[in-house]
């Protein structure tokens, strides 16, 4: 392809040398870089890739895409200046695959709960209804019935419009993504068009890499800042950044509400570990989902496919018959009759969320034990917070490892035991091994009893000391049972 196609959509400061040439391939990764590439020189959290322009030549870039010019110019390489490599990188990677993401319906759905569980469940009914569709997500992506292993939530710019080649290639009329925090700030969603957009909420999260919440605030809200006149802006009226989220945006406004009023209004009218029965916009449906962030979820459901043209009884008729996404308050009923959810929850508010919804459905009438832990190199200030957020509302909270990553598990557990007092102290148990703490959940529990097994959900790994090894909480409730 010609480098000037390429570069279409890019803002060029600087040009060296002929960009009407052609070239073979895209790479951001010096050690990929095959003969006749261009080479763009990002700067990732990591490193920096105009440290390895000079790698990426000897291994056969002709072109090379910057921010800053190296001293020494090579007369047989064309170099391009722009202003920022990443979001350069997501429009050349757009323009390379022929621009997939105007080929296809793509909504985006933003927020700290709640994207996997929306973006699954659109991408379902979206098949039921009878349209090909693609899936991006943190368990899986989906090329139609095709499924696709997920590394990241959002995959990079190259991955992710070559993903969404493949399912224009296969027929696909929607896909839905999920939209991390991190793909926007390194804009690796850029130069795709969405036509709508869904925030779920926005609670503490990812501070380790944005450094404060502003910062996290302002990285979502510019997902939505980013969106044309012709797309749609989808918010949770019930989270107090909802209505922040549309400030700005160009895009056609709407809400969803389980409190108040909203485009989309959702009421729980009874629930159980069985299900829900909701009102959606005045029209009873009973769900097999549970709880009031699950409800949530499913009125994003309902308000984006109906704002997608759907009729709006085919819609819920087919909710109806969704199931929950894989280690999304996941249940799992023991013979010895007690209740094991295992649930992704792994920041403080997801964990209140879920542990609100058991003891809302339990009333009183059986005991909750929590095994919860916090991911290794990872936000610390989180820690103590979860820990006494597992303790307060349970009968009895154990903390164990989660993915210790290359940090001591005992560490970890330190700074999670920081966040009680005395008190809360005597009624939790910290068991290291996290075969061992649910092992002990399953032996405290009785019938009417709930064991939940938080942070991990559909991961089936753990990472100790950098070594990936095979573990899944659901796997280890069955051996329980």
């Amino acid at each position: 392809m010609m480098l000037d196609d390429i570069l279409q959509n890019v803002i060029l400061l600087k040009t060296i040398g002929n960009i009407d040439i052609n070239v073979s391939g895209i790479q951001f990764d010096s050690r990929k870089v095959e003969a006749e590439n261009v080479f763009v020189a990002t700067r990732g959290t990591a490193s920096d890739g105009h440290q390895y322009i000079a790698t990426a030549i000897e291994n056969g870039a002709v072109a090379i895409v910057c921010e800053e010019l190296p001293s020494e110019i090579n007369p047989n390489i064309t170099y391009v200046k722009v202003e920022d490599s990443s979001d350069a990188l997501g429009k050349m990677a757009s323009a390379w695959y022929d621009f997939p993401s105007t080929k296809m319906t793509l909504v985006g759905v933003t927020g700290t709960n709640g994207k996997t569980t929306i973006a699954t469940l659109l991408y379902q009914l979206f098949r039921e209804l009878g349209h090909k569709s693609g899936l991006l997500s943190t368990v899986c992506n989906y090329v139609n019935d095709l499924a696709v292993e997920a590394t990241h939530t959002t995959p990079d710019a190259l991955a992710l419009n070559a993903l969404l080649a493949q399912m224009v290639d296969a027929g696909c009329e929607y896909a839905f993504m999920e939209v991390s925090s991190h793909s926007i700030d390194q804009h690796r969603i850029s130069g795709l068009e969405f036509d709508g957009a869904i925030f779920t909420n926005i609670t503490r999260d990812h501070i380790d890499y944005h450094l404060t919440f502003e910062n996290y605030l302002k990285a979502k809200k510019q997902f939505f800042d980013n969106l044309s006149t012709d797309a749609f802006a989808l918010t949770n009226a019930d989270d107090k950044n909802g209505l922040v989220m549309l400030q700005n945006s160009k895009a056609k406004k709407y809400t969803y509400s389980l409190r108040g009023m909203a485009d989309f209004k959702t009421r729980i009218l009874e629930h159980g570990f069985e299900g829900m029965l909701l009102d959606m916009n005045d029209k009873e449906v009973n769900v097999s989902f549970i709880g009031k962030f699950n409800a949530s979820n499913l009125s994003a459901v309902f308000g984006a496919a109906v704002l997608l043209g759907q009729d709006e009884l085919e819609v819920l008729r087919i909710i109806s018959s969704l199931h929950s996404v894989s280690g999304r308050f996941e249940t799992l009923h023991s013979p010895a009759g007690y209740t094991a959810i295992v649930d992704y929850a792994h920041t403080p508010d997801a964990l209140v969320n879920v542990i609100g919804t058991i003891n809302q459905i339990l009333q009183g009438n059986g005991r909750l034990i929590t095994v919860v832990g916090c991911g290794g190199n990872r936000d610390k200030g989180k820690r103590p917070m979860m820990a006494r957020e597992a303790v307060n509302g349970s009968w009895k909270a154990i903390l164990t490892s989660d993915n210790p990553r290359f940090e001591e598990p005992q560490e970890i557990l330190n700074d999670m035991l920081a966040g009680l007092d005395v008190v809360e102290k005597a009624k939790s148990l910290t068991i290291v091994d996290r075969r061992e703490a649910i092992k002990t959940a399953c032996a405290l529990a009785q019938a009417g009893d709930v064991v939940l097994v938080a942070g991990k959900g559909h991961e089936d790994y753990q990472i100790i000391q950098g070594v990936k090894h095979h573990f899944d909480d659901r796997e280890e409730v069955r051996k329980c049972f």
